[in-house]
């Protein structure tokens, strides 16, 4: 009986774990709708050294957009400067 109970917490545990662990890079969208006006350029990227976050970055729409991230972890940081003179015509 307690091999049963074993198996099957070890059973619904390697599913959880299996199910669980996402890549967040491949993850579709599911948080809010999107607009039809998709900006699909590469970003320029800034690989931190070990330990330190990676930054991204492009313009859009005139504005810079930074995005820090570490790996595949769950946080990232967004900042923007408004009007970039670096963007302009993009």
């Amino acid at each position: 009986m307690r091999r049963l109970a074993f198996l099957g917490a070890s059973l619904a545990a390697g599913v959880l774990v299996l199910t669980g662990c996402d890549n967040k890079a491949s993850e579709p969208f599911h948080d809010a709708p999107r607009s039809h006006v998709n900006n699909d350029a590469p970003m320029d990227v800034v690989n931190g050294s070990d330990g330190f976050s990676n930054v991204g970055t492009k313009c859009d729409h005139g504005n810079r957009l930074y995005v820090a991230y570490h790996g595949d972890s769950a946080y990232a940081a967004v900042a923007v400067v408004a009007q970039d003179p670096t963007c302009e015509g993009r």
